[in-house]
């Protein structure tokens, strides 16, 4: 699987093996057997690896496309999947959503809306403490 993924963003990214293999901190030889999978790279030319990519070590790692049938995310985005809404509005977030964004029962979550670009959900307290910072500095502007 990694072997496929360096290949496929390396390319994706128009670098050649050889710059690459410099960000990576390897010489092309090495990097080469890395997109064929004779090796594998180390943890930390991984983690430089998909920082110059833009995707998350695990993503560099694991993320399959064909089974997902959607290309790599960009690092910090993330496609959670659908969701039904319920008769009355209702909607279950993901769990892998909650885990992420640090979501339990009984928190509050604020429900904004552009007709043109759509819902967005934040969480209650976040939302105040923005507000809070936003009346801050306008107070210190005056």
């Amino acid at each position: 699987m990694i072997a496929e993924n360096i290949q496929l963003l390396r390319k994706r990214a128009g670098l050649t093996q050889e710059e690459v293999a410099d960000i990576a901190g390897t010489s092309r030889q090495t990097f080469s057997k890395w997109e064929t999978g004779e090796s594998v790279p180390d943890v930390l030319a991984c983690d430089k690896m998909a920082n110059a990519f833009g995707v998350t070590l695990d993503d560099l790692l694991h993320y399959d496309e064909k089974a997902n049938l959607l290309p790599f995310p960009p690092k910090g985005k993330h496609l959670f999947g659908t969701v039904t809404v319920g008769t009355r509005g209702q909607i279950v977030l993901p769990k892998k959503a909650r885990e992420i964004f640090h979501i339990e029962g009984g928190d509050s979550i604020v429900v904004l809306g552009d007709e043109t670009q759509g819902i967005a959900l934040l969480k209650a307290e976040e939302m105040m403490e923005f507000i809070q910072k936003a009346l801050k500095k306008g107070n210190e502007e005056m």
